[in-house]
Order: structure tokens, then sequence, then C-alpha cells
């Protein structure tokens, strides 16, 4: 964004996404981001906490904005004509019904992921998106980091340049310790449901924490692989009664060019070293194969770890009487800094500087794959068609 433009940006949500990524994001841009000049939250104390941190990152102090005055609430912050764009870090559920609020005020709008709850409400606000805002030259975003991420751009252009050959098979494999003291599980919106969008406790969106972590594998998936993902066969299952309705997906997925791969997601790890155990993204092609791993290194200036995606490439390939050549390996280490770079394709957006990052159609896709993974059983499901007819 140019530095001479004078509308400023607001952060609608405090909680821990918006703290140790995004506030420290925006810093990181600098001057190539607009001016935050106010906060909300649905509580005075956290827009407030929240406020008081960006004004030490970002040596400026944003308006604080909650649910409790109907003087500074929400719709007042929207009415502002010296905000023209919000980032949108709220729960999933309530996310949808902002994006609109957002919009319909005028607004240009960095969502978090995953897009929307489900692919029914998310192709509905693409669709009204595209019908009501984007004529109007608004720009909505999804804030996928990791679609942003260097290190899997990178592994998807070492794929796409022919450097292991035609991918035959791939696997991705995640696996997640997640306890009850986890600060990521104590958050409210998680811990209390909202009762007016579900049926039982603990089940107002489908998937827990499959659909809020999943689609970042998904989206890895989308980066890296050289063809779409078309189809999909899994089982779904609940291994920790606190992680409902589901904690755990085992899929097979084919794709467009008929290759095909294993993805599974877990967060019931039974302990957190089972973390470690043969987890990452790695691909197999007719002359090599290429391994994405995130790791740390030591920042030797700040002499703090940091961290990073190692992509590893191994290539081999046959000559003319079918010998196979001594193998060639490349490494290629790229430092994880998705959030930043997401905001800075969305604020050049608004510009008119669009790169395609944070397309909502792209991040629907990534939704169709966990909706499908929960709820396959086991029969084959169509993803393009699934995604169509939502």
């Amino acid at each position: 964004m140019s530095a001479s433009n004078t509308a400023g940006t607001a952060i609608l949500g405090a909680g821990i996404f918006a703290k140790e990524a995004h506030l420290p994001a925006l810093q990181t841009l600098g001057p190539l981001a607009p001016k935050l000049r106010a906060v909300y939250s649905r509580s005075e104390k956290t827009a407030r906490e929240f406020a008081a941190q960006a004004t030490t990152l970002l040596n400026a102090t944003p308006d604080v904005y909650y649910d409790e005055n109907p003087s500074f609430n929400l719709d007042t912050l929207l009415a502002r004509p010296d905000i023209s764009s919000v980032i949108v870090i709220l729960p999933i559920t309530q996310q949808p019904s902002i994006i609109l609020k957002a919009l319909a005020a005028g607004k240009h709008v960095l969502s978090e992921k995953p897009v929307a709850p489900d692919l029914a409400s998310g192709a509905k606000l693409i669709a009204q998106y595209e019908a009501e805002y984007k004529p109007k030259g608004l720009v909505w975003r999804v804030a996928e980091n990791f679609e942003a991420e260097p290190g899997y751009i990178a592994a998807g252009r070492a794929i796409a340049a022919g450097k292991i050959g035609k991918v035959t098979f791939f696997s991705s494999r995640t696996v997640n310790f997640m306890d009850k003291d986890s600060k990521w599980y104590n958050t409210p919106w998680r811990t209390v449901p909202d009762v007016s969008k579900c049926q039982s406790p603990r089940s107002d969106y489908q998937g827990g924490f499959l659909l809020d972590g999943g689609v970042h594998s998904a989206a890895a998936l989308r980066v890296i692989l050289p063809s779409a993902m078309t189809h999909l066969s899994g089982f779904a299952s609940l291994n920790k009664e606190w992680l409902a309705p589901h904690d755990t997906i085992n899929t097979i997925i084919k794709n467009a060019d008929d290759s095909h791969g294993i993805y599974e997601l877990s967060f019931a790890a039974p302990s957190p070293s089972r973390t470690s155990a043969g987890g990452g993204l790695v691909f197999t092609g007719a002359d090599g194969w290429l391994q994405v791993q995130q790791t740390r290194v030591r920042d030797l200036i700040h002499n703090v770890e940091k961290p990073i995606l190692r992509v590893t490439i191994k290539s081999a390939t046959r000559d003319a009487n079918g010998v196979l050549g001594p193998e060639k390996e490349e490494v290629i280490d790229e430092p994880m800094r998705g959030v930043e770079l997401e905001q800075a394709s969305f604020f050049a957006a608004i510009d008119g500087k669009d790169d395609g990052l944070g397309s909502p159609l792209g991040a629907l896709k990534d939704v169709a794959v966990i909706q499908a993974a929960l709820t396959s059983g086991g029969e084959l499901i169509d993803l393009e068609k699934l995604t169509s007819q939502s």
C-alpha cells in the first residue's frame, strides 16, 4: 500500500492469533500497511488490552470499540470514513455476518480462514460478495497464511519446473497434541459453544479443530500440487471427548492428473512426542521426490530461534540406456512469514495490484476437503461437484 494513503485499517477481534500474528505482521510491514486506527472486541477489557499491545508494537494508539457501549460498538467503528479496511479475526461462526456487515459499510475485508463454517454458507457468502460488493470495487480476501508461505510456494514451483518429474503420489500427515491446558483450547469460543448455532455442546461448527487447523494443510496441498484435488474417500473419528465432534481424519485423495495420495490430520496425539513421528509433506515423482518440513534455525543476529519451512528436493534421472544417474539434492530454506505476506497482498490489492492471493473461492476448496473428509464415511466424494453444488 502506498505510504501516502491516509486511509486507515481496523482489527476486529483481539484473540491469540490477532495478538501473536497479525499485530507483529503489521509491525513488520511498517509504512507498507495503513495506520491501525481502531480495534474491536466483544468486551472492553480485551479490546483495551489489545489496543495497549498495538500501541507498544506500532507506536500508534488505536481507538477502542466493544459491544458493551452503544457509542463505541462495531457499527460506530464501521461508520468511520477514515477507516477503509478491516481485518476480521473472530470466531468461525461469527465471521460471515461480520464480513457482510463490513462490506455493506463500504470497507475492504481481510478475513481469517476458514472462509466460512461450511460449504453452503461459504458459497452463499461468495455469491453475495460477487453480486453486490465486488462490482463496487470492494476487495475481500481470505487470510490463509499457508497459501502465502514462501516455502510452500517454492515447493510448488519446483514441482512445476519438473525437478521430480510427474508427481505420482504424495502424503500429508499432521498429528497435533491438544490437551485441555492448551492456550488454543482455552479460548471462550472453543470451550463455550454458540448455542444458537449448535445442537449439542462443542458442535457449533463441523469438525472442531479439524476445520480450523485442517484448512491450513489443505491449502498447502492446493499450492504445491500441480493439478487440482478432485476426489476423496476417508473416515473421521473422535478419540478425545473434549475435542468433539471429531479430532482425526484419514483420507485418500485423487487428483485431476490421476496422481493420488494420503491426507491425514489429527489433534488426538496421546503425548507431545507423537507429533514429530512421520509427519510433514512428501511428494514422489517419476524422477525424484520432494519433502517440506517445518523446523527452526537460529537467527545469529538476534540470537533467537525462528521457524522456517525446509524444502528438500532429491532428483535422479535415467540416461538413454535406462541407467539411473547420481541423485542430486537441493535444499531451500524459507522463513515462515505467511501472515505478513497475506496482509501485504491484501493492501496491495486495495491499491489495484491484485496478485490473486487469498481468493475466497480457493479458501472454499480448502473447506471442501475438510467437509468431505468429515462426511465421507468411506464413500468416494467428488470434490468439484461438492463445491459447485453448495
